[in-house]
């Protein structure tokens, strides 16, 4: 039992790269690696003695690790084409940038057929401004990167329940295809409290045109979580959050069919699957 519980407990933390273990570094235990649009890739940095930087193109990237070996995380946008794509990484201490390239994989998502109310798809003069000034202004809290990393990356579920709708699903809606899912729905009734998966700092609350009542939390390092079709925000920007704290309720506000949790993963900008971050 206690080399049990040892076992679980090094599994919430990162894994080291570049132990004795294996000639080859091993893989991040939280996030698991999943090199696909909407996925991660774990990209083996070498060793340094000072944490290097990684961006790609002008978006920075999430470094993890020590002095014998970093591992930049990439969060891979769900619209990114299978092929060949690399990274720019700057040692710390300055000097020439170098290109670290990895191979993204195809997926294929399944489709999903909604009916939700017509003026939620075929939007008014309103609400289309409405939605525009909303998406500005969500576009710098998306853009959110602050130190120091986090320090762990296994994350809990934030509300009990069943998987209602999967990360990556072709979204219909009254026969009008639109954008992909772009997170993880768990059903759950409304009122059901909602806890923070890692530890974070509240970096915007809203009530949305889509979204409906929303929280995003930065827990460092470009890694931020967000929850929507809320029914109560208990929280105000600027708040720190402990793993596993209440701070939101489930409801059943903007475009939904019904009460339910939409939760979402963004690293570096790009939404990646929240099943990625926790158990299967």
């Amino acid at each position: 039992m206690k080399r049990r519980s040892t076992l679980l407990a090094a599994l919430s933390l990162w894994v080291r790269p570049g132990s004795a273990a294996s000639s080859a570094p091993p893989p991040q235990a939280w996030p698991r690696a999943l090199p696909v649009p909407g996925g991660i890739a774990q990209l083996p940095l070498g060793t340094a003695a000072a944490r290097p930087t990684a961006h790609d193109g002008e978006v920075p990237l999430l470094v993890v690790g020590d002095p014998d070996g970093w591992t930049a995380l990439v969060g891979i946008p769900l619209a990114a084409q299978p092929g060949m794509a690399h990274i720019s990484v700057r040692p710390a201490q300055g000097g020439a940038a170098r290109d670290v390239g990895y191979t993204i994989a195809p997926k294929r998502y399944r489709e999903q057929r909604l009916k939700v109310a017509p003026g939620t798809v075929d939007l008014s003069p309103e609400d289309q401004a409405r939605y525009q000034r909303e998406r500005v202004h969500l576009a710098t809290v998306m853009a959110t990167f602050t130190e120091p990393p986090p320090q762990a990356m296994h994350m809990r579920v934030p509300v009990p329940g069943r998987r209602s709708s999967s990360f990556g699903l072709r979204r219909v809606f009254n026969g009008q295809a639109r954008n992909p899912h772009s997170g993880m729905d768990i059903a759950a009734a409304s009122g059901t409290p909602v806890v923070a998966p890692l530890a974070g700092r509240v970096i915007d609350t809203g009530d949305y045109f889509f979204n409906g009542g929303t929280v995003w939390l930065d827990h460092g390092g470009g890694l931020l979580t967000m929850v929507c079709h809320l029914s109560s925000i208990d929280v105000k920007v600027g708040d720190l959050l402990q793993a596993g704290e209440r701070y939101c309720a489930v409801g059943a506000t903007g475009r939904v069919t019904g009460p339910h949790l939409h939760w979402s993963v963004m690293l570096n900008r790009a939404m990646v699957d929240p099943a990625l971050f926790i158990p299967d």
